[in-house]
């Protein structure tokens, strides 16, 4: 269930000025506070967004990430010991080993 912030219009109770609440997307928005039942108001907050990855850490991940350089040329951005930097389109011997990094 998604947290909700709200704030207090007066004064602020023991929740403090801004307080969160866990509620259903279906539910409505508080008009009072659950603890005081003073008035409140439902606030526009931060989401968490997480930011892109690394070449490195994507390979420490286990991720292969191939970026097209030419027509059939790809590079292997997150190459590991042994792989190719270089993968060609009809040439599977230039593919990466995912032996090293699939295991069951």
């Amino acid at each position: 269930m998604p947290i909700y912030e709200y704030e207090h219009i007066d004064k602020p109770c023991l929740l403090g000025r801004v307080f969160e609440v866990r509620q259903s997307i279906q539910d409505e928005a508080l008009n009072s506070c659950p603890d005081c039942a003073g008035s409140i108001r439902k606030i526009v907050s931060r989401i968490n967004i997480s930011s892109t990855k690394s070449d490195r850490e994507l390979r420490d991940l286990g991720f292969t990430k191939l970026v097209k350089r030419d027509d059939g040329v790809y590079e292997n951005v997150t190459a590991r010991d042994g792989d190719s930097k270089v993968v060609l389109r009809d040439k599977p011997e230039t593919l990466p080993d995912l032996r090293k990094t699939i295991s069951d």
